[in-house]
């Protein structure tokens, strides 16, 4: 396997303590985080690259009128006409396919990307700006609200250039993500760490079905464990795929580790992954 040279590993184990630190802080960072997430596939990412990306925030941030009349309505289409119309940022079928889709910088540089970014992106433009925004975890499609959740709001498309939605409309992606029924429990606000996790579970999807790209699958599995609360079964995904990239003892290590977490409520199962632990080991012979 290929190693980094030692200054970029010192750079990128600073970076990932500060991802550790900012997801544990008290209000997260939302744009820092995914700026990290950004460092982690692009090594040209550094410190400068990222302040003047939130720089860019701030600045589209101050194109928009404070506090406009018209309440959450008139924030939406402030900001459709800002972000969606006057500057073009919008998503494509074809933006799945893109890795850069799923980084914050590229987003604000290509204009396009998966809803989830663009939501981002209005997310923190909105904010700066005074904005009483917050983001809406649809299953399959992830949007942006307005206003006060649990009473007078208005929902928005960062991916369609901002577009208004309706009860229905929000329905309807529901329905076409999932085949599911739209319930107020999904249009609650998204958790900024839980947003990360959506982004770095993307990332994932992409790199899996890339297995060329097995070393982006690895650095999005290893911040997803960086974050406060996480999926167990994202230890036993780590493991798995540091056997598949050739690091033996290290997978072999994680997956004993992981028979242990699992060992009190399925015995079984541990039985299994230790078996998957010993099979690692043997392939050194």
């Amino acid at each position: 396997m290929a190693t980094e040279p030692e200054p970029e590993q010192g750079a990128r184990a600073a970076r990932r303590r500060l991802f550790a630190d900012t997801a544990r802080a008290e209000r997260p960072d939302l744009a820092l985080l995914c700026l990290l997430i950004g460092a982690e596939a692009d090594p040209d990412l550094d410190e400068t690259g990222m302040d003047e990306a939130q720089i860019e925030l701030d600045r589209l941030a101050g194109l928009l009128p404070y506090s406009p009349a018209g309440g959450p309505g008139a924030w939406a289409r402030n900001v459709a006409e800002l972000l969606g119309t006057r500057c073009g940022f919008a998503g494509t079928p074809g933006d799945y396919r893109r890795l850069e889709s799923s980084l914050l910088h590229e987003v604000l540089r290509r204009r396009r990307g998966l809803p989830i970014l663009l939501s981002v992106v209005w997310m923190e433009v909105a904010r700066r700006a005074g904005a009483p925004v917050y983001g809406v975890a649809l299953p399959g499609h992830f949007v942006v609200g307005f206003g006060d959740p649990y009473g007078t709001h208005v929902l928005a498309d960062p991916f369609a250039g901002g577009r208004l939605l309706t009860d229905d409309d929000a329905a309807l992606l529901v329905a076409g993500a999932t085949g599911e029924r739209l319930t107020a429990r999904m249009t609650a606000p998204a958790d900024p760490l839980d947003i990360v996790l959506r982004m770095l579970n993307n990332i994932r999807a992409w790199a899996q079905a890339r297995p060329e790209h097995s070393a982006v699958q690895l650095w999005a599995l290893e911040l997803a464990l960086l974050l406060p609360s996480h999926p167990a079964r994202l230890r036993h995904e780590h493991a798995q795929l540091l056997v598949q990239r050739g690091d033996f003892l290290a997978g072999a290590a994680e997956l004993e580790e992981y028979a242990q977490v699992v060992e009190a409520v399925e015995p079984a199962g541990a039985t299994a992954i230790r078996r998957q632990a010993a099979a690692a080991r043997a392939m050194l012979n």
